[in-house]
């Protein structure tokens, strides 16, 4: 145990030293050179297939394999299997969509929503979100090409607060941030303070975009895929806290290397008996909204993330024979930018 727990400091410090981060960045941008090379066209499928051949060696493997299985249980094993090599597929299609994010949104024309690469579904939402004065919030998932979506709201007028995690290697996360903010405006990172910069961006009337499909370690409790799990509880916060709306953003590929980002119209969100926005119900509210577009378009999801367990532990007893918050269809559409299972919390968002 004693030798296990040093071993895993020593790798720590091995791998935060100054010069392993600069070896590993060397080959992080040496690796994007060659993607780039490739050009936007040929790259998101050469890396596609690559992934979906060596996802099958990988122990997320064996994570994504069992959720599919449970999230559909009435598919055959050929299906499920489709899904699963898709949803590798998709993990390598975006690392290179990222590489080539400039290209691939060089030619949006905010006049022809329809006309390009990208068709964008819900133009009149991004115009009132940004002419309306007041803060609001998107959320969207780890479905299709979500790296794609900032990027289109600032093309609208609309730029985002993006939360997201920065990488242990300083070296990256310096490029990283460098990067996203060129193409998508402010970022802040999920694990240092950000409470602090969403409270004040949300008071001066600004928006905030977010991820929010991942396993929360304090969130709410919602059902999932007809599964209990602890979903991120942020948006639903933040909305009863700043009484502001919210929508869904989604993007989501399709044939012939073209993308559709789709936003909704704000949700009418649950109310308390005293009328104040339902954090809980808004949270299993945003997560219905999350399945249905998953279902849509399963094989674009990241099933590769654990999100109904943690470490391997499953959700206590309790905590499991509860029901959802509230019960709500699904419907379609989404976007943002971010957090993680770690999602800043305070006592402010709390309330």
């Amino acid at each position: 145990m004693k030798v296990g727990k040093y071993f895993r400091k020593a790798t720590r410090r091995l791998t935060r030293s100054r010069g392993v981060q600069f070896a590993v960045a060397s080959g992080v941008r040496g690796a994007m050179g060659m993607v780039r090379s490739l050009g936007p066209d040929r790259a998101p499928d050469s890396l596609g297939r690559l992934a979906s051949a060596i996802g099958r060696f990988l122990p997320e493997e064996r994570v994504a394999r069992k959720n599919i299985a449970a999230a559909f249980p009435e598919k055959s094993e050929a299906e499920r299997e489709r899904i699963l090599r898709g949803a590798w597929a998709s993990f390598g299609r975006l690392a290179a969509e990222y590489v080539h994010l400039e290209s691939l949104v060089a030619d949006i024309d905010p006049e022809r929503p329809t006309g390009g690469r990208i068709e964008v579904a819900g133009v009149e939402h991004f115009l009132a979100l940004r002419d309306d004065g007041r803060p609001g919030i998107i959320f969207s998932a780890h479905l299709g090409c979500w790296e794609m979506l900032p990027v289109v709201a600032a093309r609208y007028g609309l730029p985002l607060l993006s939360l997201y995690r920065a990488p242990v290697n300083a070296v990256l996360a310096k490029d990283l941030a460098r990067r996203r903010e060129a193409l998508m405006g402010r970022l802040v990172d999920s694990s240092r303070g950000a409470t602090f910069e969403i409270g004040a961006a949300l008071e001066r009337g600004d928006h905030l975009g977010l991820l929010t499909d991942q396993f929360h370690h304090s969130g709410h409790v919602v059902t999932l895929f007809g599964r209990q799990t602890r979903a991120n509880p942020l948006v639903g916060r933040l909305a009863r806290q700043y009484e502001c709306p919210v929508h869904g953003a989604r993007s989501i590929r399709l044939p012939d290397g073209r993308y559709r980002l789709e936003l909704t119209p704000a949700f009418d969100l649950p109310r308390d008996a005293e009328g104040r926005i339902d954090a809980e119900g808004t949270t299993a509210l945003v997560m219905s909204v999350v399945e249905g577009w998953v279902r849509e378009h399963p094989e674009q999801w990241l099933w590769q993330h654990d999100r109904w367990k943690r470490n391997g532990k499953p959700l206590p007893d309790a905590l499991a024979a509860r029901g959802p918050a509230v019960s709500t269809a699904s419907e379609p559409c989404g976007s943002g930018t971010a957090p993680h299972d770690d999602d800043p919390e305070t006592a402010q968002e709390r309330r």
